[in-house]
């Protein structure tokens, strides 16, 4: 299934990190802890904010730890879960907070 989001919406997988304790245990992500505020963005709405901010796919971005709504597609029977964000040059009507270059 393909999600293409529309107006000033992308569409970002958020990143996962395999978290390592200082005695070398690796913590699965199942584990209990914060959620990601970094993700890669996979799709792009057609909003002239996105264009004006030059966001493109491939890009990652930070973004609040609540902000955007989250979505479960299924890819080759496998569950993914994505975040849909909303993006505006203005701070408060953007969940996007900076580009990671």
């Amino acid at each position: 299934m393909k999600v293409k989001p529309l107006g000033n919406r992308i569409l970002v997988k958020p990143l996962t990190t395999e978290e390592v304790t200082a005695s070398g245990i690796i913590l699965p992500e199942s584990a209990d802890k914060e959620k990601k505020t970094q993700g890669e963005i996979v799709a792009l709405g057609n909003g002239e904010d996105i264009e004006k901010l030059g966001l493109k796919i491939g890009d990652k971005v930070v973004f609040g730890k609540y902000s955007g709504d989250e979505i479960e597609v299924d890819e080759d029977g496998k569950s993914v879960e994505y975040k849909v964000l909303n993006v505006g040059e203005e701070k408060d009507e953007s969940d996007v907070l900076a580009v990671i270059e």
